[in-house]
């Protein structure tokens, strides 16, 4: 390894076993760094117990007890260690930015700086190598890679699982040519931005504006600013009890603004008198709350579910959508990579492999079987890389005439039937996919939205989501989840950076409150670049932490966009689905956040 160059690194691989998923809530309980020399040979190796001073959590999970945490060391004595054993090191875990987050969390609570400036994902890297393991889970793939485990959910065994593990998954980076996705920390984040503590979501529907003279109804959006008689605190409490819902900003859907100062020229004022919504003074608002009207509540929807079947997408009529790829195309069990081309010939010729029953990669990786080399594509760098795989290379044309593909080749270019993994469904444009339903103790199971895209030099692209109501309209500011806010309020929603053009959503659909109908998941370009220059986007969908990819699509804006809708879940009945979108827009994230309802400040 000491001779991979930009594979060879002073590695700290870690592993933590926490009392629960939430770091800013949560504890560790134990933790296990394992350091790595650029040659792969281990140099250090340090575990211990944590007295985390709170309930230990799900035992059966990890097997800590309150009694096998008696009288270990509390994480403030052990941190200087830690800190040692990571200084100057590339942080690696699998899932890391969770681990990284609860060391984060702990090193704060012990007033320490956290010494670690880039850490690397083994779930992300795998995810990019692609090897023919059942799924992603640390336990499938010791077993591909040949490493033994004796003890799982035990932080040492785990890091010296993950050390064969990582090894082994570098030669294969190395072997593909595949950038390492190291991300830069701490993540991208103001400290403004920490997420807070839960808030009650409001019970009913916004009915709109107040109307002059008119009465106040449960469920419509109030802001507040300015100096008041009454504490702002009071006033909030009061408008809760009475069923409205306090916002932090003013929007086109807030319902009336509260302020004895209306000329004041504050920015909530502004934005007030741009957008006509309705001012108020404090008095005239407290006489309106005794006597608010009833509203109309939520529609509760309870989560089940039928089993994954394509059907057709919401809110667009059938003939609007494309039907699903044949199960026995042409191109079936195939996954095909477009190099070159002007970005409307390569999304024709990837929106045709997926016609003929294949599904088309935005980088090279070992499910990749076949690559179609359009105009200027012999410059690509990957070329000699491929070439060294044996993989077949084939001109546009081979698309035209959807003559059967060949059977896979092996590393060497020799032909063979080895059995892969069952590969994720491919969705077309508008597909949509029934999440299982998880089993009654599983109701709070995570599912991991993952979009992944080509690297291009000058193209920064950001991936956000947004939580709406029935009304499409986000429930509070929090809602919209970004690099800034990477988690909404109660934690049901979580941004995950696993890489320079890799990121994920968390989502905890089964915790999500009768209010929240829909998440739509976004992508946005940062700066003037557009997705005409960044190319395709791959969006999937599986069981969080590790699971075996359930879904996944290959999207294509036009030229010009600068925002992109990849997918949205929502709910049908006692159903979440999953609907792949790619649907682009000229404007930017300002626009479009504006359009769900959130406050964005110039």
């Amino acid at each position: 390894m000491s001779a991979m160059g930009d594979y060879a690194h002073d590695w700290a691989l870690v592993d933590v076993e926490t009392s629960g998923l939430v770091p800013r809530r949560d504890r560790v309980l134990s933790v296990a760094v394992l350091t790595m020399g650029p040659g792969g040979e281990q140099t250090g190796e340090y575990s211990t117990l944590v007295d985390p001073g709170c309930d230990p959590g799900p035992v059966e999970v990890h097997g800590l007890t309150e009694e096998r945490l008696r009288g270990a060391p509390a994480f403030g004595r052990i941190a200087g260690r830690l800190g040692a054993l990571l200084q100057d090191r590339v942080l690696v875990a699998h899932n890391a930015q969770f681990d990284y987050d609860f060391l984060a969390h702990e090193f704060a609570r012990a007033r320490l700086h956290l010494p670690v400036t880039r850490r690397l994902c083994t779930l992300a890297l795998n995810r990019q190598v692609d090897p023919p393991a059942r799924d992603m889970k640390l336990g499938s793939l010791a077993g591909h890679y040949g490493v033994p485990r004796t003890r799982a959910h035990d932080a040492l065994d785990d890091t010296r699982v993950l050390a064969g593990i990582f090894r082994a998954t570098l030669r294969e980076a190395a072997r593909l040519d595949l950038p390492l996705p190291f991300v830069a920390c701490p993540p991208r984040q103001d400290p403004k931005f920490a997420p807070r503590p839960p808030k009650t979501p409001c019970a009913y529907r916004n009915p709109g504006r107040l109307e002059p003279g008119g009465r106040l109804v449960q469920g419509m959006k109030i802001a507040l600013t300015g100096q008041t008689a009454t504490s702002r605190a009071e006033l909030v409490a009061r408008s809760v009890a009475a069923g409205l819902n306090v916002m932090s900003s003013v929007s086109a859907h807030t319902s009336a603004l509260v302020t004895n100062e209306s000329a004041s020229g504050s920015a909530k004022a502004r934005r007030a008198a741009a957008e006509g919504v309705p001012v108020i003074d404090e008095h005239a608002f407290l006489r309106l709350l005794g006597s608010v009207r009833a509203g109309t509540p939520h529609q509760a929807a309870p989560v089940g579910g039928r089993s994954a079947a394509v059907v057709p997408a919401p809110r667009e009529a059938p003939s609007a959508v494309p039907a699903p790829p044949a199960a026995g195309g042409p191109l079936a069990g195939r996954r095909v990579l477009v190099l070159g081309g002007p970005h409307e010939a390569a999304s024709a010729a990837r929106a045709r492999i997926v016609e003929l029953g294949g599904s088309a990669a935005v980088n090279l990786s070992r499910s990749v079987t076949d690559v179609v080399r359009l105009a200027d594509g012999h410059t690509d760098r990957r070329l000699p890389r491929i070439a060294a795989l044996g993989l077949p290379v084939r001109e546009g044309a081979w698309l035209a005439s959807a003559a059967p593909a060949a059977p896979p080749r092996s590393e060497a270019g020799q032909r063979t039937d080895a059995p892969r993994p069952t590969p994720p469904l491919v969705l077309p444009r508008g597909g949509v996919v029934d999440l299982p339903v998880p089993a009654p103790r599983e109701e709070l199971c995570s599912w991991r939205a993952t979009a992944t895209w080509a690297s291009r030099g000058r193209c920064e692209v950001d991936v956000v989501a947004f939580v709406l109501d029935e009304d499409e309209q986000v429930t509070f500011d929090e809602d919209f989840v970004f690099y800034g806010a990477p988690e909404n309020p109660a934690g049901t929603v979580r941004l995950l950076t696993d890489g320079p053009t890799e990121q994920s959503f968390d989502l905890l659909l089964g915790a999500l409150p009768p209010a929240s109908r829909r998440i739509v998941v976004a992508a946005a370009i940062d700066g003037d670049a557009t997705f005409g220059e960044v190319g395709a986007v791959q969006i999937g969908v599986g069981p969080g932490h590790g699971g075996a990819p359930l879904a996944r699509a290959t999207l294509d804006a036009a030229t010009t966009e600068r925002t992109l809708i990849l997918a949205e879940f929502y709910r049908r009945g006692p159903v979440w689905r999953f609907r792949a979108v790619g649907q682009g827009y000229d404007h930017g994230l300002d626009a479009l956040a504006r359009g769900y309802g959130v406050d964005v400040e110039s």
